[in-house]
């Protein structure tokens, strides 16, 4: 998964709910659809880290994979989960700010 992906599919979410709704949103929609692209790019990020210890131990077994590719595997799987974590950190920081707001 890379940043585009994710980009795309919180996008999606905002674009399926203003065509399919025209006015409000249910919370629980909301929150299915939010709960869906989470786990959706957490799937990803599994799948991008698992992929990259396989080419790893293919690597170290001496089976037939190019450095080349092991380096790009680990390095895509390491940009991901960064993606991941700076997205958690804003998360986060929105829900520290928004918890500073007095009514």
């Amino acid at each position: 998964m890379d940043i585009s992906a994710l980009s795309n599919s919180v996008s999606s979410i905002f674009v399926e709910n203003k065509a399919e709704t025209k006015g409000s949103i249910t919370p629980y929609e909301a929150q299915s659809s939010f709960a869906s692209v989470l786990k959706d790019s957490i799937s990803e990020i599994n799948t991008a880290q698992q992929a990259s210890g396989e080419m790893t131990q293919k690597l170290a077994l001496g089976h037939d994979v190019s450095l080349e590719d092991v380096m790009i595997t680990a390095q895509k799987a390491s940009i991901t989960l960064e993606a991941a974590i700076q997205f958690r950190n804003k998360a986060i920081e929105a829900y520290q700010e928004m918890m500073r707001i007095s009514m």
